[in-house]
């Protein structure tokens, strides 16, 4: 009787995974079409708003139709000058986003570990951390040569403080024990930092990266409304003062499309990196 029980658990261990995958892929295709098909929704309610010249509360006779903003954005694919802003926007905001990433997790862990950059440092960045960065465009327009390399400052002021806040609060958040655990065998300030802090407050940064991605969007784009030449914000603020609105909102679906992807590419390497996780080697599978 023992030995059936027995058997029985184990082969209950065995087919359990089997079973439970094929109902996770059916869970995740559910949730992919859920998604695909909220999408076509508003795509067809904007369609049947605009076309019907509907006002209700909201003057949808004024905006284009889904058939003009899709004409407009195949004439606007084919030209170089589409692609040129496209580029434009991608450089500046990886150069100031790539430079946020490495300065805002760097004072981060400083900020969290020395008492002493802490009192020097810490106050002055929690004096400039409400200044909204598209405030500083004048600054930036006063103190740099260039409109491009003051975009790229705006770009890395907007997501150098979510990322540096996060690691701090990450650095600050690890639990001693690991610290001490680490010193008790002998290690080092570097084994400390590359075999504890590192690897434990990866969370924390990335959940930091993937805000500073999406502030960085908002304030490159605003920040070539004002004062680009080049750019995705640049050539839909242009369209608008032609009164183009089929091309603003090229424009404005162009800048979600980067956005999403920027952020999802930010999020995916998150995932890896911290696949050790129990809770992402849950999600990976």
């Amino acid at each position: 009787m023992t030995a059936h029980v027995v058997a029985d658990q184990v082969l209950g261990v065995v087919s359990t995974p089997t079973v439970a995958r094929p109902r996770r892929i059916t869970a995740q295709w559910q949730s992919r079409l859920l998604r695909l098909a909220s999408v076509a929704a508003a795509i067809g309610l904007w369609q049947l708003l605009t076309a019907d010249k509907v006002r209700l509360l909201l003057r949808f006779d004024t905006l284009p139709t889904v058939t003009e903003i899709v004409n407009a954005l195949h004439r606007r694919l084919g030209t170089g000058e589409y692609w040129l802003d496209l580029a434009q926007s991608l450089i500046r905001i990886l150069t100031g986003f790539g430079l946020a990433a490495v300065i805002g997790v760097a004072t981060g862990v400083l900020l969290g570990r020395s008492r002493l950059f802490a009192d020097v440092f810490g106050p002055l960045a929690e004096l400039a951390r409400p200044i909204p960065a598209i405030a500083m465009v004048p600054v930036a327009i006063l103190l740099f040569p260039t409109d491009e390399a003051g975009i790229v400052f705006i770009t890395f002021l907007a997501a150098y403080f979510p990322i540096m806040v996060s690691t701090r609060h990450a650095v600050r958040a690890l639990p001693t024990l690991w610290e001490d655990s680490v010193r008790t065998l002998g290690g080092g300030r570097w084994q400390v930092l590359t075999q504890v802090v590192l690897p434990g407050i990866l969370p924390g940064v990335f959940g930091g990266l993937s805000v500073g991605m999406g502030v960085a969007w908002i304030c490159v784009i605003s920040a070539e409304m004002i004062s680009g030449r080049l750019g995705v914000g640049y050539r839909t603020w242009q369209d608008y003062t032609v009164l183009a609105y089929p091309q603003v909102f090229v424009g404005i679906i162009t800048i979600g499309v980067l956005g999403f992807v920027t952020s999802a590419a930010v999020e995916l390497v998150g995932r890896r990196v911290t696949r050790w996780l129990p809770r992402a080697q849950e999600g990976a599978r």
